[in-house]
C-alpha cells in the first residue's frame, strides 16, 4: 500500500454513499478523508431529505389519526399546530442523527475536510501501481480568501449526490419550490399544487393533505408511480383520491405565472385521446418534484475525462469503478435508483474493492444488485416494492412461466383495524436455464399501512433466491401487517389459507 500520499482514499461527498464508504474503508485500515461542503455530514438524506421529511410525516400522521379517531369511538380533535415546536422537533431529529454520524466518523479516524472540491487531477508521473491524485479543496463560501488546500490520495470516491430538477425554462422561486424549500416553509400551505408523481411528490402530498392543506397533484402519465407495478400505480392513485387529494393524470405543464406576492398559477394540458384540453390552477405554493439531476457538471469531471451518459450519470461497473483508474463513484451520480440505502450499500462495496486493490483484506466484494433494492414511499398509504414486475420478468430471458398473484390487504386483520386498503402482488417464475428448478419469487409489490417494514423480508426472499414453497412456509406473528405477505406467498404457492 502506498505511503507517500496524505490518504489512501479521499471521498468527495458525505452523503450515505460517501460516509458508508468512509466508515467501511477506515474499518479495513485505510487512511480516509471526506470532503464535504455542508457544515455537517449526511448529505441530502440526513439533512434535507429522508430524515427531516419522515419526521414531518410522523408528526402529520398523528394529526391524521386524531381526526380519524371517531371511527374507534374516541372523541378527539386537533385544535392547532404549533409550527415553531414542529420545526424544533424536525431540526432536533436531524441534529441527533447527524451528531451520531459525526461521532462515529471521528471514532473511526476519518478526517472531515469542510470545503468544496474545486479540482481533481492525476499527479504527473504517477501511473499504474503508484497512482496519485490531488484534490483541491476551497472554503464552501466560494473561496473569498483564496486559500486552497490540496490533499493527495491513491483512490478517490466521487459521491457528490444530486439536486432537484427544475421544469424546463421555469426556475425555482419563492412560489415555485423544490423539496428543500418545502422543508423550510414556516407553516403548512392552505393550498398547494404538486407537479410530479414519484416518491417525493406523494410524500409531500400525503403530508400536506394530512395537515389540512388542499392538494392538487399533476401526474404526467395515467397514474402516480407510473414506473412501478401497474396495480401499485392504480391502487395508490385511487387511495390518494379517496383521501381528498385531487390527482389529475395525463398532464403536461406549459407555464407557471408568479406574482410579487406568494402564489402561482399553473397552466397545463390534459391529454384526451388525440386531443388535449388547456387548464389552469392557482395555489399558494407550487412544488416541483419531477426528479433529481446528478452533481457531475463541475469542470474537473471533464478535465479528468470521466465518462458520463447524456443525463450526466457517471459510467461505472458493478463495483463502482469509473473509466479512470482508481476513481470510483457511488450514489446518485451513478444513475439507477436514487435511494439512500442503495448508495449506502454501494459505499460498502467500493470500500471493500479498494481494500482488495490495496492488498490489505482478503475480501470478495459483490456488486449491488439493482433488482434487490427495496423502494419505499412513505405516503398515506405507503408503497413498497422489491424486484421485477410481471412485464419485466416476462421480458427477462432468465425467467420462464412467469405468474402474478394478488392478495387484497383488506384480508389482513391489522389492515382491517386501520380502515385502510391496499394490495400485495407476488411475481414468481422458474429459472429459464433449468426447468426442473423450483419456482422462485422475483418481485413483490405492496400498497398499504406499514408496508415499509415488510420490504426487508421481501428483499431477503428475492435476494437469496429462496424457493417459493419454502418462502411460503415462513411463519408470521399474528396479528401483524406482515401476515399479508405470508398469505400472498401461500396463495402464489397454490395453497391459500384465509381466502378462496
Amino acid at each position: 500500500m502506498g505511503k507517500r500520499t496524505d490518504y489512501d482514499t479521499v471521498i468527495i461527498g458525505a452523503g450515505p454513499g460517501g460516509y458508508s464508504a468512509a466508515l467501511r474503508a477506515a474499518e479495513l485500515g485505510l487512511r480516509v478523508a471526506v470532503v464535504e461542503r455542508d457544515p455537517t455530514p449526511g448529505g441530502t438524506c440526513l439533512n434535507r431529505g429522508c430524515i427531516p421529511t419522515k419526521a414531518l410525516i410522523t408528526a402529520a400522521r398523528s394529526v391524521e389519526q386524531g381526526r380519524r379517531a371517531e371511527r374507534y369511538g374516541i372523541g378527539m380533535s386537533v385544535n392547532a399546530i404549533d409550527f415553531g415546536a414542529l420545526r424544533d422537533y424536525r431540526r432536533g431529529t436531524v441534529r441527533t442523527v447527524v451528531e451520531g454520524l459525526s461521532g462515529l466518523l471521528r471514532f473511526r479516524g476519518v478526517d472531515m475536510i469542510h470545503g468544496e472540491a474545486r479540482g481533481l487531477r492525476r499527479v504527473p508521473g504517477s501511473e499504474a501501481d503508484d497512482m496519485t491524485y490531488a484534490v483541491d479543496v476551497t472554503p464552501p463560501d466560494g473561496d473569498a480568501r483564496g486559500d486552497t488546500r490540496t490533499v493527495t490520495a491513491r483512490h478517490v470516491v466521487v459521491a457528490t449526490g444530486s439536486r432537484p430538477r427544475p421544469l424546463p425554462s421555469i426556475p425555482f422561486s419563492q412560489s415555485v419550490i423544490d423539496s428543500d424549500g418545502a422543508l423550510e416553509l414556516d407553516e403548512f400551505p392552505d393550498d398547494v399544487i404538486i407537479i410530479g408523481s414519484g416518491a417525493i411528490a406523494l410524500e409531500f402530498a400525503s403530508l400536506w393533505n394530512a395537515a389540512g392543506s388542499r392538494v392538487t397533484l399533476l401526474a404526467r402519465k395515467n397514474g402516480v408511480l407510473s414506473n412501478w407495478d401497474r396495480r401499485t400505480s392504480a391502487t395508490m392513485t385511487r387511495e390518494l383520491k379517496r383521501r381528498g387529494i385531487d390527482v389529475v393524470t395525463k398532464t403536461g405543464v406549459t407555464a407557471i405565472d408568479t406574482g410579487v406576492n406568494l402564489g402561482a398559477v399553473v397552466h397545463y394540458e390534459v391529454a384526451n385521446g388525440k386531443t388535449s384540453e388547456e387548464k389552469s390552477a392557482a395555489a399558494q405554493i407550487v412544488l416541483v418534484a419531477i426528479g433529481r439531476n446528478p452533481n457531475t457538471d463541475a469542470p474537473w469531471f471533464d478535465d479528468l475525462g470521466l465518462t458520463r451518459d447524456t443525463a450526466g450519470y457517471l459510467a461505472v461497473d458493478g463495483l463502482g469503478r469509473t473509466n479512470v483508474a482508481n476513481v470510483w463513484a457511488v450514489g446518485d451520480v451513478t444513475g439507477g435508483y436514487q435511494l439512500a440505502h442503495r448508495a449506502f450499500e454501494q459505499g460498502i462495496a467500493v470500500a471493500e474493492a479498494i481494500a482488495v486493490a490495496e492488498a490489505i483484506a482478503g475480501l470478495d466484494p459483490e456488486p449491488v444488485r439493482e433488482e434487490t433494492i427495496p423502494r419505499v414511499v412513505f405516503s398515506s398509504p405507503e408503497a413498497a416494492a422489491v424486484g421485477l414486475t410481471k412485464a419485466q420478468a416476462q421480458a427477462d430471458g432468465r425467467y420462464a412461466d412467469v405468474a402474478e398473484t394478488i392478495y387484497p390487504m383488506l384480508g389482513n386483520a391489522r389492515t382491517l383495524m386501520t380502515g385502510e386498503n391496499g394490495s400485495v402482488t407476488v411475481v414468481s417464475a422458474v429459472p429459464s436455464d433449468d426447468a426442473a428448478a423450483p419456482r422462485i419469487v422475483v418481485g413483490v409489490h405492496m400498497v398499504g399501512p406499514e408496508v415499509n417494514e415488510i420490504a426487508g423480508e421481501a428483499e431477503q426472499i428475492i435476494g437469496n433466491r429462496i424457493p417459493l414453497a419454502k418462502a411460503a412456509r415462513l411463519i408470521h406473528p399474528h396479528p401483524t401487517f406482515g401476515e399479508a405477505l405470508g398469505e400472498a406467498l401461500l396463495k402464489a404457492d397454490g395453497r391459500p389459507l384465509h381466502m378462496r
